[in-house]
């Protein structure tokens, strides 16, 4: 991969970080600005400044007993400080779910889970469709398929309570 090296003076630099540290630093700025230039060349629309979500540095003073405790519930959740803060922040101000290390290990796990139920579920539906036979009833197969559709609202069960759980967390009065 070819790799690109510019000289530029200390004011040009200067200001060009303060564009690019809204942007994903130098690197992702410059790589943009290339894009732009070859879209701009084959006729395409420039993309370079536009679009781009913009990112800003928040700084924090904490006394000592609230950077510790800052510092426990983030280890507790499996995330760094500054990735606790972020989560909680977003999830306040977007109203979203922000999952942490353990609970997106327990979604994936119920995902799993439903990925191996609807496996059984299309081998049932196979078995069923190889097995009718006129006046037969299939009491095997019709017993399996209850007990599916009970694992399955077991299962959406616990999803739904995970998410509450996870939005329950990051709520002011947790």
């Amino acid at each position: 991969m070819p790799h690109f090296s510019v000289r530029l003076d200390d004011d040009l630099a200067a200001r060009f970080d303060a564009v690019a540290a809204g942007r994903g630093g130098r690197s992702r700025l410059l790589r943009r600005v290339i894009e732009d230039a070859a879209a701009a060349e084959a006729g395409g629309p420039s993309v370079a400044l536009r679009g781009w979500p913009t990112s800003a540095k928040l700084t924090l003073r904490l006394t000592e007993t609230d950077r510790a405790a800052l510092e426990r519930e983030a280890r507790r959740a499996g995330l760094s400080r500054t990735q606790w803060a972020v989560a909680l922040l977003r999830r306040r101000l977007h109203d979203r779910p922000q999952l942490t290390p353990p609970s997106a290990q327990a979604f994936i796990g119920v995902q799993r889970e439903l990925r191996r139920i609807g496996v059984n579920v299309n081998q049932i539906a196979r078995a069923l469709n190889a097995a009718v036979l006129p006046g037969r009833v299939l009491d095997l197969e019709i017993a399996q398929m209850d007990g599916l559709g009970d694992q399955i609202r077991h299962e959406l069960r616990g999803l739904r309570a995970a998410f509450e759980g996870d939005l329950g967390y990051w709520d002011a009065a947790a």
